[in-house]
């Protein structure tokens, strides 16, 4: 996503300026200051250092400027060893108005940043488009044998391979646009059972979910990106997505009409992060409770009327848009999936990170 550099470089000397001389004496390291917010939710010391830095800093979220507005509020915050981050029901009206007149300076500034013309920038994007060499794998889920026909038998004469495959109408749709996105690029699709360690080194699209694409779980695992999906027992035909928030299990579960039989509205998640076997790569992940919720995800970025505004949602809304995940509403009309707005109401059911 095209970023203000000059906005963003005054920004990361603020916070170096704050760390280093709003309180003289103090000798406040990154890692304490990371320690002190990780009070409401876990931050590294190298997180710390990526928002500082004075070549290629990173844009912290709203959420995280707000506590260091906080923090810097009171000299409360240091004079304990180690320091730590106060509540705001203990700062005193004049520490509130530090507070005040510091989150807005800090926000105005990362709102700077951004100020630049998104629409624009964001035409110009294009998620399935890669620049390096490639290649692209798919790697897909697999139909179990009590759900495929003869002719997914290789003994079969009229053996067709394809037959084996799940979520055919995703992996169709899928191929034939990154293909035409990435002319010269090989663009590969593999059941997960036939998947060799090269296929993994470069750029990896897994498709399904857990039950039929071990691989899915696998590196899923291996990713930062807080959403499972687990085993329900009030969803035999599908498996449901949960994310832990505030000590709590959330849990996003698809729609069935009165009859209990027919769906209605499914869950879609499409995550998109460094591969975690090689972070010069990109792992995309489109699931769901059920195929529809595949598509779903899938068409979100393909559909040529609704692309160019999700693609920009995602420039909008994640300072990093190479790593992040979106859990999306999927309405079902007359047993079509229907592609996903993430503008709509209430589409987005859960973004990460939350900034």
């Amino acid at each position: 996503m095209p970023l203000d550099r000059p906005s963003l470089l005054s920004l990361a000397q603020r916070l170096r300026t704050l760390r280093e001389s709003h309180w003289p004496g103090a000798a406040l390291t990154q890692a304490a200051i990371a320690n002190a917010l990780s009070s409401e939710e876990r931050l590294s010391p190298a997180t710390v250092s990526s928002w500082e830095s004075s070549n290629s800093p990173k844009l912290p979220p709203r959420s995280r400027l707000t506590a260091y507005a906080r923090f810097f509020a009171t000299r409360r915050s240091v004079e304990t060893d180690p320091p730590r981050l106060l509540p705001l029901t203990e700062l005193s009206d004049e520490e509130r108005d530090a507070f005040t007149a510091l989150e807005t300076e800090l926000l105005a500034l990362r709102d700077g940043v951004r100020r630049h013309p998104v629409r624009e920038a964001v035409a110009l994007r294009r998620s399935w488009y890669f620049s390096d060499s490639g290649p692209v794998t798919l790697i897909c889920a697999q139909l179990p044998e009590s759900e495929t026909g003869s002719l997914a038998d290789p003994n079969d004469p009229n053996y067709t391979e394809l037959l084996s495959y799940a979520d055919l109408d995703a992996l169709v749709e899928l191929h034939g646009h990154i293909r035409a996105e990435n002319s010269t690029m090989g663009v590969f699709f593999k059941l997960w059972s036939n998947v060799v360690p090269d296929n993994l080194s470069g750029h990896v699209v897994l498709l399904g979910g857990i039950a039929w694409n071990d691989m899915t779980q696998r590196l899923s695992d291996m990713t930062s990106q807080p959403v499972r999906q687990i085993e329900d027992p009030e969803i035999p035909t599908g498996e449901i997505f949960v994310v832990e928030r505030d000590g709590a299990e959330e849990r996003f579960l698809p729609e069935w009409a009165e009859d209990g039989k027919t769906l209605i509205e499914d869950v879609g998640l499409l995550v998109r992060t460094p591969n975690p076997i090689n972070s010069n790569r990109s792992l995309t992940i489109c699931n769901g409770v059920h195929s529809r919720g595949v598509l779903g995800a899938v068409r979100a970025l393909t559909d040529a009327r609704l692309r160019d505004s999700n693609e920009q949602y995602i420039a909008e809304n994640f300072a990093d848009p190479s790593n992040f995940a979106i859990l999306m509403r999927v309405p079902v009309m007359a047993g079509q999936a229907m592609t996903p707005d993430f503008r709509a109401p209430g589409c987005v059911r859960f973004r990460w990170p939350e900034a």
